[in-house]
């Protein structure tokens, strides 16, 4: 079997790749590797969001659980950073959320926090794939009074708003907010903290019928709140995805502002409060050059990992640090929370709104984005990681550096799928650039193919 895990837990199209039976698995499996060391029944969350099949995979999951004498602690529908505090806050052994993020309904997906509210390592991961595929018959099977129970904590949702509340120190009174919430997980919380918080909200796609979640709408089909903020003279719109860990936001004009932008506004910010570790940022190596500009411009420093929050996370916490994200709007404020926290992102956004008095629109331009073009050159698979050992290749890749003079890059990701290799440019201008992306692609095609 290929590895079962991805970036952001086990998916698949639901009863198809990701049926009954592997959800029943992996909560077996699950329960035993996250909790080996406990000399109690461990206690484990359980969360999801508002698809047709998580009623569904939830029964089978809880089943695995109990069947191994764990506790399910049931929290209904939940954003999965909701999951990922209260797991900790309420002192539990885990957590799993039930949810397919930003991808169409009929996809779901199942992924673990440890009791201290962080995804899994791939370590542990690998240690749950390797009981399902060869020792599921070797794990315990307690009986009698030793089988696991289900617990329903009602309005857990309550508690994780609060805690929103808490993260920032003014109200929103004053302020006109149209919220998208995806029709997904978000749809209780966000315009519950908003409006106790003293906003005018207007709220869009909040009812959810187990197959519109992310349908047209949220942070990934902005449109209709662009379209809703300019119509109704809001001063911001925000949009959550179906899990509502990240974030994308519309200034008063209708424009984007994403997770870069978000990263810039909020760093600048904590910067002039004192509040800023190690004065850093941390991104990927997908953000955008106009995020690095703008960093510097505040004396800032940006820090780059590789794709995924999960090594976004990983860097922040090994350098001491406690902001960074993806330009998707998936941003960490380890602060506050231990995972992408798309509703705590927005009020932390917000609240920089309120307390400089500044519309989004003045706030966004202290970045402004590069143009970036992407060509993928297609070679033989196992040349992918060879790029940079041909002297030409990379002899061709130092001389478009040093043409962008520090206003520019260059960035080759080997396809994780195909056999590709993906050549992206960012500079200052477009037709440059995107001639010297298919120069660079031509020549990695000719030499390794």
């Amino acid at each position: 079997m290929s590895r079962l895990f991805g970036t952001d837990g086990v998916r698949g199209i639901a009863n198809s790749e990701l049926n009954s039976s592997l959800a029943y698995k992996l909560g077996r499996a699950g329960a035993y590797v996250l909790t080996q060391e406990n000399k109690h029944k461990p206690r484990i969350a359980v969360g999801k969001d508002t698809r047709i099949s998580g009623d569904m995979l939830e029964a089978a999951l809880v089943a695995g659980i109990c069947s191994m004498g764990g506790e399910a602690v049931v929290l209904d529908v939940m954003p999965t950073p909701a999951v990922a505090y209260l797991t900790r806050q309420m002192g539990l052994d885990a957590g799993v959320v039930i949810s397919a993020s930003h991808n169409p309904f009929e996809y779901n997906g199942i992924k673990f926090f440890n009791g201290k509210g962080y995804k899994l390592s791939d370590e542990l991961e690998d240690k749950i794939q390797e009981i399902i595929e060869k020792n599921m018959e070797a794990l315990p099977n307690p009986t009698g009074e030793c089988i696991g129970k289900r617990t329903e904590i009602k309005n857990a949702v309550h508690t994780y708003v609060d805690f929103l509340k808490s993260t920032i120190e003014a109200d929103l009174k004053g302020l006109k907010i149209v919220l998208d919430c995806a029709n997904g997980a978000s749809y209780i919380a966000a315009p519950t903290a908003f409006a106790e918080l003293g906003a005018e909200i207007l709220v869009i796609n909040n009812s959810p019928d187990g197959i519109n979640i992310n349908k047209s709408c949220g942070s990934t089909h902005p449109e209709s709140l662009q379209r809703m903020v300019v119509e109704s003279g809001s001063h911001l719109g925000l949009a959550f995805d179906g899990d509502a860990d990240r974030l994308i936001a519309v200034d008063d004009k209708g424009e984007i502002v994403n997770g870069d932008h978000v990263m810039a506004i909020i760093a600048k910010h904590l910067k002039s409060k004192g509040k800023l570790k190690k004065d850093t940022v941390v991104a990927t190596i997908m953000s955008n050059m106009g995020l690095e500009i703008a960093c510097r411009n505040e004396q800032c420093n940006i820090v780059r990992t590789k794709v995924g929050d999960r090594y976004v996370l990983e860097e922040m916490m090994k350098s001491g640090y406690n902001l960074g994200g993806e330009q998707s709007g998936h941003i960490i404020f380890l602060d506050h929370n231990t995972t992408g926290d798309g509703l705590l992102t927005a009020l932390q956004l917000v609240s920089v709104v309120k307390e400089t008095r500044k519309r989004l629109s003045e706030l966004k331009s202290i970045m402004t984005e590069l143009p970036q073009v992407l060509v993928n050159a297609r070679i033989k698979n196992e040349y992918k990681t060879k790029y940079m050992e041909d002297a030409e290749i990379k002899a061709a890749i130092e001389n478009i550096e040093a043409q962008m003079k520090n206003a520019g890059r260059v960035v080759i990701r080997p396809s994780g799928t195909e056999p590709l290799v993906r050549v992206m440019l960012e500079g200052e201008d477009q037709n440059v650039i995107q001639k010297m992306a298919e120069d660079l692609a031509a020549l990695i095609e000719r030499k390794l193919s």
